[in-house]
């Protein structure tokens, strides 16, 4: 089977969407299925190129089998909607034409978490004649307005009628969320061409280990208790929120917290830990994906926070997967749902409400100080690893496409 894949993000971009696209795929290629990803030069969040790449109109070359086909597109940083939007049509642009050129596709799939990536998707299947799945990510556009990036506006209903075109031309979808899956049924969309395939870990590369000696060391770390948010700074993270935390528990000299990435709201971070004079936060730059478990060992827990908007009931923080394989318990301050859910199911953390700064800097001197707790949280996190295997994921994934394709 030839699965063609349209996706802004892939590697050597970390953010989740690129390494669920990627984990996946190096999985179909061992399976025997030949793999064509259509992307962009590698440049998010910050809106840079990646070093050794170009924004070139038409690139390719092999990653660990995949074929991947990078297009040209309008590059900006991942901030400001009039700029995103031209980002994102430009590449529905430029992919739907090197689509056209790639030889005997069986499948073609495009991704969310924005939709002109699927209408490039759709467009080629109807030109081609192959079935169309649609990656469910992320309810888009109602991100925009839960986030406060856009107000109620013709613009936005008017996304809104394209995104249930989509939905309804696509052969199959396939949601990371059950919540996803249920409001789409209740919007009208036919519940038996959607399938859930949640993200999961890789564990080959996240599986407990000790801290990363040199790093902690590099950072002033050794022999403390650490915190980390490790990831995408966006909008929708409330990390104003996590400083406050920080500005909390700076008198505890055992505990640090630490933030690692980049994104639209990174330098809103930076501008505040730097206003507070906070000495206990460590601020780490973006770093290569794989780089990942490296840092991810630092940290005794994980801190993974949404703003308290009803939209974020429906969404699961991939993040929680790798935790879950690296055996870190997780403090999650998200509104109460699905991500909450799987926390609380697993044993694998401590959830406490969005936004609430006292719980989340309770919970972090909690577990610094109650050993026991802190090992049951530890190991029901190992334990829970192997149930969101990438590996289950995506043979449920290319299941769904042989199963369409006949």
């Amino acid at each position: 089977m030839h699965i063609l894949f349209l996706t802004d993000n892939f590697p050597p971009e970390g953010n989740a969407p690129a390494t669920r696209t990627y984990e996946h795929a190096i999985r179909w290629v061992n399976a025997g299925h030949k793999v064509t990803v259509i992307t962009c030069a590698p440049n998010f969040p910050e809106g840079k190129i990646f070093e050794g790449f170009k924004n070139s109109w038409y690139q390719t070359h092999n990653l660990d089998g995949i074929n991947v086909v990078r297009v040209k597109t309008y590059i900006t940083a991942n901030e400001g909607f009039v700029k995103r939007i031209l980002d994102y049509m430009s590449f529905m642009v430029t992919g739907f034409f090197s689509g056209l050129f790639q030889k005997k596709p069986d499948v073609i799939v495009a991704t969310s978490p924005q939709f002109f990536c699927a209408c490039a998707g759709w467009a080629l299947s109807a030109v081609r004649r192959k079935p169309f799945v649609f990656e469910l990510r992320d309810i888009w556009p109602a991100s925009i307005t839960a986030v406060g990036a856009m107000k109620e506006s013709f613009a936005i209903r008017m996304l809104e009628k394209i995104e249930l075109f989509l939905y309804r031309r696509a052969d199959s979808i396939v949601s990371v969320t059950h919540a996803f899956k249920n409001e789409l049924i209740e919007r009208g969309v036919d519940g038996e061409k959607i399938d859930v395939v949640l993200n999961g870990v890789d564990l080959s590369k996240y599986e407990p280990q000790d801290k990363d000696t040199e790093l902690a060391k590099q950072y002033g770390l050794e022999g403390k208790f650490v915190a980390g948010y490790i990831g995408t700074h966006g909008m929708a993270h409330g990390l104003e929120h996590i400083v406050s935390v920080a500005e909390r528990l700076q008198d505890n000299d055992d505990i640090r917290i630490i933030f690692a990435g980049g994104g639209a709201a990174r330098q809103k971070v930076v501008d505040l830990v730097e206003q507070k004079g906070l000495k206990n936060v460590v601020l780490i730059d973006r770093q290569p994906k794989e780089m990942m478990p490296r840092l991810w060992s630092l940290c005794d827990v994980s801190l993974v926070p949404l703003i308290n908007s009803d939209l974020f009931r429906t969404v699961i923080p991939s993040k929680i997967f790798e935790c879950m394989g690296m055996g870190i318990p997780t403090i999650m301050s998200v509104p109460e749902g699905e991500a909450t859910e799987i926390i609380c199911k697993t044993n694998s953390g401590i959830v406490v409400e969005s936004e609430n700064v006292d719980q989340i800097a309770a919970s972090i001197e909690k577990l610094s100080t109650d050993n026991v707790l802190f090992q049951e949280l530890q190991k029901s996190s190992v334990k829970a690893g192997p149930l969101y295997s990438r590996d289950l994921m995506a043979e449920d994934m290319s299941a769904i496409f042989e199963r369409i394709r006949t």
